[in-house]
């Protein structure tokens, strides 16, 4: 299998890649701090994009990249004809830079993301040092263009640790004029040598509204409860899709639906919903289900460890919630119980074992869970 084969490891699946998003939702202040510091004339070589999966990280990697590689060097203020100092990092889609960059073509960038394995059929699972070993031949080219380099590094969380220690070296003498992006999910993972030569550029969960019109952008039809599915995305759009592509707010209610006989368990509806996570055809059904399970026992913790309502994903949620989670005690109960459960149903599929049984099988123990909570 060629590489031209594989999947993008950085594209969602039935989305634009984040290198033909046109426009950037709900990050006006990430994107005001990288400008700021571009016209003060000192901006740093490295950055670290951070916060959550699927919020616009790596759209404004490629957004920064096309300002970049498409601005001149020099700027000032405006005086004896130079133009003024830039007001925001859009650059039209008539620059040549822009169909460079969306062919993958452009010279003067470098992207690190995870290649092929060894054998070629497959992506592999981490980035390894064969890939950030590019960028030393990368940064010893003529610069062209306007004389930047740019580095986008996606995701940063999945170096193997000689990618790391790699990546570490070019951080700490970077060529001149050379601007790297880290995007990191999870930045505490990182080493801490690296995190501490990047300047970090940190990212917010969007709100409904900012969250429509991203979904809008990527070709998505949003839903009437914009509102629930905010919520029950985290304000990221990649997983705001997901949810969309697999009907995730219909799981999630029908899971509700569940909680809501505890503790005497709808056995029909229990029998229902693990059918249709058996077989091949039912891997990803298994894997929402699971994920979706994780969100609704940590927002049982919540709501029973704080005793404030939560915004509802679904009507009447915040009810159901507080009738099975009433105080501190039983938000503990419910706290480890999720601690274990999902975990235990995946390790189970891992070892090939019906995932019919395995779903099964955790409404059975949330049943056993709700019937031993204490009131209060």
């Amino acid at each position: 299998m060629s590489d031209d084969a594989l999947p993008e490891p950085d594209r969602l699946d039935g989305a634009p890649h984040p290198r033909e998003t046109a426009a950037l939702f709900g990050q006006n202040a990430a994107e005001a701090q990288f400008l700021a510091a571009f016209n003060t004339g000192r901006l740093p070589h490295g950055w670290l994009l951070s916060g959550p999966k699927g919020i616009g990280k790596a759209s404004f990697a490629w957004r920064a990249a096309r300002f970049l590689l498409a601005t001149p060097m020099v700027q000032d203020d405006g005086l004896f004809g130079a133009p003024p100092a830039p007001a925001s990092l859009d650059i039209g889609d008539e620059h040549p830079v822009v169909p460079r960059l969306k062919a993958l073509s452009e010279p003067g960038l470098c992207l690190i993301r995870r290649g092929p394995r060894p054998d070629g059929k497959a992506l592999s699972d981490v980035i390894r040092v064969e890939e950030v070993r590019r960028l030393k031949s990368f940064f010893q080219m003529s610069a062209g263009g306007n004389g930047r380099r740019v580095v986008i590094v996606d995701c940063a969380d999945e170096m193997n640790p000689n990618a790391a220690n790699a990546l570490l070296k070019e951080l700490e003498e970077p060529p001149a004029d050379a601007v790297l992006f880290l995007i990191a999910h999870r930045p505490s993972g990182l080493l801490p040598t690296i995190r501490s030569r990047c300047r970090v550029l940190r990212f917010q969960p969007l709100g409904a509204d900012d969250l429509r019109a991203a979904l809008q952008q990527a070709g998505f039809a949003p839903p009437p409860e914009m509102a629930g599915l905010a919520e029950l995305a985290g304000g990221s759009v990649g997983t705001a899709a997901r949810l969309l592509s697999q009907d995730g707010l219909g799981l999630y209610a029908d899971l509700l639906r569940l909680l809501q006989g505890l503790p005497r368990l709808d056995r029909p509806l229990a029998l229902q919903l693990a059918d249709a996570t058996a077989g091949k055809q039912g891997e990803d059904r298994f894997d929402l289900t699971l994920n979706l399970l994780d969100t609704a026992l940590a927002r049982l913790a919540r709501r029973g460890a704080s005793g404030m309502p939560l915004p509802e994903i679904v009507q009447d949620e915040d009810a159901l919630l507080a009738r099975l989670s009433p105080g501190p005690l039983a938000a503990r109960g419910w706290a480890d119980l999720a601690a274990s459960l999902t975990q235990r149903a995946r390790r189970g599929r891992a070892v090939n074992l019906d995932p019919a049984a395995l779903t099964f099988d955790m409404f059975l123990e949330l049943d056993r869970q709700a019937a031993t909570l204490p009131a209060a």
